[in-house]
This record gives structure tokens, sequence and C-alpha cells, in this order.
């Protein structure tokens, strides 16, 4: 026997339903937390949104990245190549689901999604979100929302928290995504991970 099937015929046993477990997730379940590294990505940022052709994303920066390898440096050009006056990018599971397929994560369990920003100034201000919509066509798509809103970064890594507390995770087929309007502007994300207790 495989050791996820008993560790979760272990758990059944015990009267607990093994939806930590559901798809193998583990928590903290990262986003992204060092380019490259499989079991620290997870989701694919494919969800352009807006003026896609203002958007360009760098996922191997080793500059100060806020812990280990690498961070993800984020360049919003502001020229309107599209038209809209804004942008931004989900990550998805599959890539570029938009709610039509089948997919997506059963993250039950979690209560938080961690992350960490900051500004190439400082100053710079971006939306954070995960989740969304329902599916289309029967499709499950996601089962929950959450937004933290417009933040204003500081130029210093800093954490933020968007609060799962009571949402239906049991399927998330948009595992983060930000939008940014305006001026131009450059900022940086690391560490992003669904959570069921505090991380640092």
């Amino acid at each position: 026997m495989s050791k996820m099937k008993m560790m979760m015929a272990a758990v059944l046993a015990a009267g607990f339903a093994a939806v930590v477990y559901a798809q193998g997730v583990q928590f903290p379940f990262f986003v992204y937390n060092n380019d490259g590294e499989k079991e620290n990505t997870h989701f694919i940022p494919s969800g352009y949104m807006g003026d896609t052709g203002d958007i360009k994303m760098d996922f191997n920066i080793a500059d100060a990245p806020k812990e280990g390898k690498s961070c993800i440096k984020v360049t919003y050009s502001a020229q309107k190549s599209q038209g809209q006056g804004w942008a931004g990018v989900f990550w998805q599971e599959p890539e570029n689901n938009w709610g039509e397929k089948d997919g997506g994560y059963n993250l039950t369990g979690a209560n938080k999604f961690i992350f960490w920003a900051k500004g190439a100034q400082g100053g710079e201000e971006v939306e954070f979100m995960v989740g969304g919509g329902p599916g289309k066509d029967g499709k499950k798509g996601n089962t929950a929302e959450a937004k933290l809103g417009k933040v204003t970064l500081a130029k210093d890594w800093t954490k933020y928290t968007i609060d799962l507390s009571g949402k239906d995770m049991s399927n998330i087929i948009f595992g983060f995504g930000f939008v940014v309007g305006g001026s131009a502007r450059t900022f940086y994300i690391d560490r992003m991970a669904y959570a069921n207790a505090d991380m640092e």
C-alpha cells in the first residue's frame, strides 16, 4: 500500500474526513516559492486580462527575493496596448481555464492565502485576489472568491493575508490574481501560498 493510501486509511479509521489530503494537497500549498521547483509551484499564470501586452513577468529574479532563490518581477508599462487602461493576470488550473474546463484543486482546510509583495519604488497600487466565478457549461469552476482589494506597496517586503474563513474551498481554478491600472509601475511578489496556519 502506498504511503498516501496508508495515511488516508489511518485518517478515515480515526473517524475524520480526509479533506486536507484530497488530491494529495498539504499545507502550505504554494502557488509560487522558488521558480522551477515543481513541488512549490501550482497553478499556471496564463490568465492575462485587459491590456495584455502591457504586462511583463519574470519568474526567476534572484535579486533579493523574500526567501529562497528567486521571486517574481511584474512590470506594467501602461501603454494601453489593447485600449483598456488596466491589466491583470490570473494563475489558473489547468492552463487558460476560464471556467470552461474541468480542473482546479480541492483546497478544503485552507483558511487564508498568504503572500509577500513589494514595490520597486514604494507607493505602487495593486489589487490582489484569489478564486472567482463559477464554471461554464456544467463545469465546476471556482467555489469561492476573496479579494484583498487595492493596496499601496512599500519598498520593502510586506506580508499580506487574504481571509478565507468560511469559504467553500472544494474547487479553486484561479489560484491567485492581480490587477493594475493607471501609471506604469514595477512590483515584486514571492511566497504565495494557501495555508491553514500562519507562516513566515
